[in-house]
């Protein structure tokens, strides 16, 4: 069983991408697509722009999937459509995107459009500053569920990444996410560290973007995946797109349940697993989740040769 997921927010760096577009036509006419359609020149943002810029959400999100629909494309070209390389998709939040427009389930015209208006009112539902993001490591997820029941944290902090056995990422406003850290520290976690964010994501601070999400999905066509996608709400592929559109809704407010989506690709019998979009990450947490997989990210011309080399022989 082959797995190919997606990664999120976090994973992108100025020159992502740069290598495909020289080296194949068929990235470059996917970045040349998606700046068509935001009518914006954000491949040059993510090949040679600032980092403030391209770390504003609103950029971030459309420009990791189109790395990642890069690489889809220039595989399909070459006669490797998703249905004949893996079995089953996935994708780390906005990943979620970019496996279901690899399954063709949402054009990239469609998904460049749902990823702009997702980053904007993520961006845009808690004032710039006022909230946080923080990494607490040492810690599982019913660790950290008890800790902010017992503390009285409910409704300050929330669980929005449980990513692996041992790092779970919090939510909430910047006062309150600092205010926990202590707390954590004291009840058992090796470290908690806040994370460099512009938002708290995947938390009821974001109820502002599910009505913009579900808005914006409202008017987009989705046809049934060719390949099972997990949901990062459920852990659970669906061939309806109506559910396909309500967990993409709910995912912006819901934690993503990555450990889970891990223990899910090792139960179907997963033992080959490729990492397709910007960075590593997580291929790094499928290394401590399902140390049995056999790992690979493919994200640069050099990978993708290797990858076309392996499908070939």
């Amino acid at each position: 069983m082959i797995a190919i997921v997606f990664p999120g927010q976090g994973s992108q760096f100025i020159g992502m991408g740069k290598d495909l577009s020289i080296s194949f036509p068929e990235a470059r006419k996917v970045f040349e697509e998606v700046d068509d359609t935001l009518e914006q020149n954000l491949s040059k943002i993510m090949f040679e722009g600032s980092n403030e810029e391209l770390t504003l959400t609103e950029n971030t999100q459309p420009a990791i999937m189109a790395v990642g629909m890069a690489v889809i494309m220039i595989l399909k070209k070459r006669g490797h459509g998703i249905s004949s390389i893996s079995n089953v998709l996935a994708g780390h939040s906005l990943g979620e995107y970019t496996a279901l427009a690899a399954s063709e389930s949402l054009s990239i015209r469609d998904t460049s459009l749902l990823l702009k208006a997702r980053g904007r009112a993520m961006q845009d539902s808690v004032p710039k500053g006022k909230g946080s993001m923080a990494a607490i490591l040492g810690l599982s997820i019913n660790q950290v569920i008890n800790i902010i029941t017992d503390f009285k944290l409910k409704e300050k902090v929330f669980p929005a990444n449980d990513n692996a056995d041992g790092q779970v990422v919090i939510s909430g406003l910047k006062s309150d996410v600092e205010e926990s850290l202590e707390i954590f520290l004291k009840n058992g976690a090796k470290k908690a560290l806040k994370i460099s964010v512009s938002a708290p994501f995947h938390c009821p601070l974001m109820n502002h973007a599910k009505d913009v999400i579900k808005e914006t999905l409202d008017g987009i066509t989705l046809k049934v995946p060719l390949v099972p996608v997990l949901s990062n709400v459920t852990v659970q592929s669906t061939s309806s797109v109506n559910e396909i559109k309500d967990n993409l809704v709910n995912q912006v407010t819901e934690m993503v349940r990555w450990r889970e989506i891990m223990v899910e690709l090792n139960s179907r019998g997963v033992s080959n697993f490729y990492e397709i979009g910007t960075g590593s990450v997580l291929s790094n947490l499928a290394k401590r989740s399902c140390p049995s997989f056999s790992r690979k990210s493919i994200n640069n011309q050099s990978s993708v040769e290797d990858f076309l080399t392996s499908l070939e022989t």
